[in-house]
């Protein structure tokens, strides 16, 4: 029996979508969706709280979808799902949609104690292997340095910044070492797993190239974090590609997903699983779309990103939050670039600014008004 449930989103106005469950599996045990295909919900720290992860039954064993972090207590309900929820089978390969921490933390764990193999897309599996055991300190380099000073922060928050990478190392946040290998996974591709055929499906914006899974049969699409039904998934530009254009890549995918199934049960890697994929996919076009036309009608006297900052968030800012902040603004910039609409110049100050570069706001509107500005970065 569905349920409906209705949450105050960060748009205007109030989206509703059905939710089979009202709440999330016990750390170390499973709950079962349909028959060969588990979930199980792994603890992080922050507003999320927990990560949602998949189980599928093959003839032989299982393969995990997503991981969790590279934390002790992680790495402990791993050990007591291992002992009491996979009926004696070992985990045949593991499954992560994206590089984020969250989802490859426990990939080298895995992998290592059941001798099996690691599938992500290329983008993903080496984008993980360049930051990995933390990188080579991006964050501090004089790209970085260079990326906020443009966007109009002072050299102040560099140190903040540092401070908070620190904390985010304690948080076992960081990009954990990979293994030393993997297989490949690409859009169209179909992997036979038990009785089923499951179909990857490619997005981008997020995270270079996300894989979902979909399941035409069970009409079941493992989204990651791609389509998520409460919270927006961060789309930000970094310091590593200044000039990327994420934002465009991520309204593409979406616009191509919109052709999955309405009846389609998505098992996302946050918040709850739900129908209504055409409906949210929707909602987070607009809001992207009205996030733009804000930005636009703020920069008719220009603006450098940090300026901007108030206009989509409401609430001051801790550090990390202004980071994912900046780079969820510029991102919008560089699509309204993109667009023609907004026109950037570099100043004497080194910063850039940004100005509208037409009037006519509302015809790029999908609403007669653009909504208010969110409380925090919709960041995961």
């Amino acid at each position: 029996m569905r349920t409906k449930l209705s949450y105050t989103h960060l748009m205007q106005y109030t989206t509703s979508l059905e939710y089979p469950w009202d709440n999330h599996p016990e750390p170390g045990s499973t709950r079962e969706i349909v028959p060969g295909v588990r979930w199980l919900s792994m603890p992080m720290p922050g507003s999320l709280a927990h990560i949602n992860l998949y189980l599928l039954e093959d003839e032989h064993g299982w393969w995990v979808i997503d991981t969790g972090l590279s934390m002790d207590s992680v790495n402990q309900w791993w050990q007591k799902i291992f002992d009491h929820e996979l009926n004696g089978q070992p985990v045949i390969g593991v499954i992560c949609t994206h590089f984020h921490p969250d989802h490859i933390g426990q990939a080298a764990m895995i992998t290592q104690h059941f001798k099996c193999p690691l599938y992500m897309t290329r983008s993903e599996y080496y984008q993980a292997r360049a930051f990995s055991g933390g990188g080579s300190n991006h964050h501090a380099s004089w790209l970085s340095k260079d990326f906020y000073t443009r966007a109009g922060m002072s050299p102040q928050y560099m140190d903040e910044l540092a401070e908070m990478w620190a904390s985010r190392n304690a948080d076992n946040m960081v990009m954990p070492e990979m293994p030393a290998g993997y297989e490949r996974l690409e859009d169209g591709q179909t992997l036979e797993i038990g009785a089923y055929q499951w179909q990857i499906v490619i997005g981008s914006g997020h995270s270079p190239e996300h894989a979902c899974l979909y399941c035409p049969a069970l009409k079941i699409m493992i989204s990651g974090d791609q389509i998520l039904p409460i919270i927006t998934s961060n789309v930000s530009v970094h310091p590593s590609e200044p000039n990327a254009n994420p934002l465009k890549d991520w309204m593409d995918s979406h616009n191509e997903l919109l052709t999955t199934p309405e009846d389609t049960l998505v098992l996302p890697a946050h918040n709850l699983p739900f129908y209504g994929i055409r409906q949210r996919l929707r909602e987070l076009i607009s809001h992207h779309e009205e996030r733009m036309l804000a930005i636009e009608q703020a920069c008719i006297e220009p603006k450098v990103a940090k300026d901007l900052l108030p206009v989509l968030f409401q609430r001051k800012l801790d550090s990390r939050q202004m980071m994912m902040a900046l780079g969820e603004a510029i991102a919008h910039l560089h699509l309204l670039m993109d667009r023609q609409r907004i026109q950037r110049t570099l100043g004497e100050d080194g910063c850039y600014h940004f100005s509208t570069v037409h009037s006519d706001f509302n015809q790029h509107s999908p609403t007669d008004t653009h909504s208010a500005p969110t409380q925090q970065p919709a960041i995961n």
